[in-house]
């Protein structure tokens, strides 16, 4: 039970600092991506300044949410979609959500106009990130039960993005978690991509396609690879605003995250760089990234300088998210 509370604990640290080393870059290219992170990954000092407004270690929406996921999970005893949808609702309305996403945004108006959790997710074709970010807990929080989990990490997706390839994206975080976690010796990329294609394939079988195009892209270069993953699943010309790098698009960014992963598993400052270097939703990608590679290594392999440093407007750091984690996984 006590790697359990490690990898657990490792999973959220590892979200929030990928997230936190992101976020003052979100929606940059990737020349200024990749300067920013040589700056935060390989000089070994904190920087002075993060996201306009917020100190460097502000993690954002995603990050805040899956916390709230362990939150609503200690307080009722597992997932209940009700209070977790309620909470969501309640850090819209309190104004606590940093850098909020339109779809989950509308979703949370919605839940707080009335409408239940089970309808209030906005339909496709909006198919954003958001519910996938917020899923990684869940794959440790199930304890291996994998029908439980593709169960749970679909309801919770449902509450603010009703499109069944969020659903599977969410499911492909949160199983990559769980495969992650699990994995003592070396991590075999085909047979861990085959296991997620099995449990997105019945939620969404055009999301197990793009995974299994995935394994065919680990083989290449960074770049050359961030460009096809980047439009996977995209028609034509849609998202530009990314700056030629990882949209929010829920498809792309799941694929992106699980690239730079396993290709450096073992290394997670490595694996963030990778994560931000294409630009585009990298605090997104690097928090989906850095859960996994926080759930593989556990907490006491993360960089800890960097680590001690994620908040939330102040509150909810280093020591708060531990201490969460590892109550969570005792009880």
């Amino acid at each position: 039970m006590a790697r359990a509370r490690r990898r657990l604990a490792g999973c959220l640290i590892g979200q929030c600092l990928g997230d936190a080393i992101g976020f003052p870059v979100e929606g940059e290219g990737p020349p200024e991506c990749a300067a920013w992170s040589r700056e935060v990954l390989r000089s070994g000092r904190i920087p002075g300044h993060g996201a306009p407004g917020f100190a460097f270690g502000q993690y954002s929406d995603g990050s805040q949410m899956a916390r709230e996921a362990i939150l609503s999970w200690r307080d009722r005893g597992g997932f209940d979609p009700a209070d977790y949808a309620g909470r969501i609702a309640r850090m819209f309305a309190e104004d606590r959500i940093v850098g909020r996403g339109r779809t989950t945004e509308a979703a949370a108006l919605r839940l707080l106009s009335g409408v239940p959790w089970d309808q209030a997710g906005t339909p496709a074709p909006a198919a954003g990130n958001g519910s996938a970010m917020r899923a990684a807990p869940i794959g440790l929080l199930c304890r291996g039960d994998a029908a439980a989990m593709v169960h749970i990490v679909c309801q919770q997706s449902r509450i603010t993005h009703a499109d069944p390839r969020c659903q599977a994206g969410a499911v492909a975080m949160a199983g990559a978690i769980a495969l992650a976690a699990a994995a003592d010796g070396r991590i075999e990329p085909a047979a861990f991509l085959g296991r997620l294609c099995d449990w997105t394939g019945a939620v969404e079988p055009s999301f197990a396609s793009a995974l299994r195009r995935l394994e065919g892209c680990l083989e290449l270069p960074p770049a050359r690879a961030a460009r096809l993953v980047a439009v996977d699943g995209l028609p034509p010309g849609v998202d530009s605003q990314w700056h030629g790098g990882i949209s929010a698009f829920v498809v792309g960014s799941v694929l992106w995250a699980l690239y730079a992963f396993l290709r450096t598993p073992d290394d997670y400052l490595e694996c963030i760089d990778i994560a931000i270097d294409p630009g585009g939703d990298v605090d997104t990608t690097a928090a989906m990234a850095g859960a996994m590679a926080g759930a593989r290594l556990g907490l006491d392999a993360l960089p800890q300088d960097l680590a001690h440093v994620v908040n939330d407007r102040g509150a909810w750091g280093y020591d708060d998210l531990v201490a969460l984690a590892e109550r969570c996984m005792a009880e």
